[in-house]
């Protein structure tokens, strides 16, 4: 490369550089967050209450084309798991217009709570997500035992949640 291009080139990666923001890995969490969840049917409810037993939070969005492709799925864990003792939750992200959320939840007939994120904050108490879906397995002494980013194994959260029950 000669003299002037290379001088060129660095110079556009020092502006583009210093332009973007400052940006620091996200740190994995060991705890959940204690914060309250605004439900869709009213109800508020904390990570708090829930100690005791193991909680997945799963954050989604009607938009997401591998979200809905876990809907079903998570609903037949539900189904089979709740009545041992397993939460689910479904975080709707900020973006996700709240009409929509709870017109998908009417139409799929999801049973597991749905909280609405409209300012962002749980999205923030879990480490700034903002990729869909993102799953937090919750063990019942309130530790964070299982992140996952992208569709999950379902086989192998359903092991990972009975050896929590």
């Amino acid at each position: 490369m000669k003299p002037r291009a290379l001088l060129i080139f660095l110079f556009s990666l020092v502006v583009i550089v210093a332009g973007l923001p400052a940006c620091q890995p996200l740190q994995e969490l060991d705890k959940a967050p204690a914060i309250s969840l605004q439900l869709i049917d009213g109800r508020k409810i904390s990570l708090q209450q829930l100690q005791g037993r193991p909680v997945l939070i799963t954050f989604w969005a009607t938009t997401c084309a591998s979200c809905r492709k876990e809907i079903p799925h998570l609903i037949a864990l539900y189904n089979e798991l709740a009545p041992k003792g397993l939460e689910i939750i479904g975080v709707a992200m900020s973006y996700d217009p709240p009409n929509q959320v709870v017109a998908l939840s009417k139409r799929l007939q999801i049973p597991y709570p749905l909280a609405l994120d409209v300012e962002g904050n749980i999205a923030l108490a879990f480490g700034d997500v903002n990729l869909t879906p993102t799953s937090f397995l919750i063990g019942p002494d309130g530790s964070i035992v299982q992140h996952d980013v992208g569709i999950m194994d379902m086989n192998g959260l359903r092991k990972r949640i009975e050896g929590l029950l």
